[in-house]
């Protein structure tokens, strides 16, 4: 078990905040375009399946993580890095998709390029922490 040895940094509370938000959001607006059918539906216009349905389990994760960056355990920085990671991949699977020719809604575009910044500065700037904090903490004879 994983404990509590270092204080969170204050910017970490602001990361999970922002990381439980923006899951909330994600998993409300993903869930009704995909379970509401009719006017949410026709609102979405040509979204893209893959990409709904990764946004809206990933909205999960987020608030997973979120509440792991608030407790400031290492595991929730190695989702955020996850999440952060799997959204390139996604988002990479998008641009394939509008090369190919396949329909899209612009505001896709837009929102996977928030989603990526959002997690790669979440995973990076809790990754930095917590590495200068193990650092602080490892004694003088072991870092020479």
């Amino acid at each position: 078990m994983e404990s509590q040895s270092t204080a969170r940094p204050r910017f970490a509370l602001i990361c999970a905040i922002v990381a439980v938000l923006f899951g909330l959001m994600t998993i409300i607006s993903g869930g009704a375009i995909l379970f509401a059918g009719g006017a949410m539906l026709e609102f979405a216009g040509d979204y893209v399946p893959f990409v709904l349905w990764f946004n809206f389990i990933a909205g999960f994760a987020y608030v997973v993580a979120g509440v792991g960056l608030y407790l400031w355990r290492g595991w929730a920085i190695n989702l955020s890095l996850l999440i952060a990671f799997s959204t390139l991949i996604v988002f990479a699977g998008f641009g394939i998709h509008i090369l190919n020719g396949g329909v899209y809604e612009p505001r896709t575009l837009g929102a996977m390029v928030l989603r990526s910044g959002v997690w790669i500065t979440i995973g990076w700037l809790t990754y930095k922490a917590r590495k200068k904090t193990i650092h602080k903490m490892t004694p003088d004879i072991i870092r020479k």
